[in-house]
C-alpha cells in the first residue's frame, strides 16, 4: 500500500515534533524554568511520540491508526499546556499540536 495516502499526517507530525522540541527548548531558556516544567515534559512526550508516529506510517505499520489515535491525545494536552503561556515559542507549539491532533484523528477515522 501506498504511504502518500498518510503523506499530509505524516507531515504534521514532524512539523509537530519540531515546534515541541523547540518549545521545549526555548523553555529551559526561561526565566523561571521551574514554571515551564510541565510544558518541558509536555513538549518532550509529544515529540517523542511524533517522530515515532511519523515513522510508523512511514513504513505503512499496521499500527498507525492506534499510534495516530494516542498522538491526537497527546498534541492536545500538549497544545493545552503550550496555550496557557505567552511565549511565542509555546504559541507556535500549541498551533502545531492542534493541527497534529486533527490530522492524526482524521487519519485513524476518530472523531474528535
Amino acid at each position: 500500500m501506498s504511504i502518500q495516502r498518510f503523506a499530509s499526517c505524516i507531515e504534521a507530525c514532524l512539523d509537530c515534533a519540531q515546534a515541541c522540541e523547540h518549545c521545549a527548548e526555548a523553555c529551559l531558556g526561561e526565566d523561571d524554568v521551574k514554571k515551564m516544567a510541565d510544558c518541558i515534559r509536555t513538549d518532550r512526550d509529544c515529540a517523542t511520540l511524533c517522530w515515532s508516529t511519523a515513522a510508523l506510517m512511514s513504513r505503512d505499520s499496521q499500527f498507525s491508526a492506534k499510534a495516530c489515535e494516542l498522538l491526537a491525545e497527546v498534541c492536545e494536552a500538549c497544545a493545552k499546556e503550550c496555550g496557557q503561556h505567552e511565549m511565542d515559542h509555546c504559541q507556535q507549539c500549541a498551533t502545531a499540536c492542534t493541527k497534529c491532533a486533527a490530522e492524526c484523528r482524521e487519519m485513524a477515522g476518530v472523531k474528535a
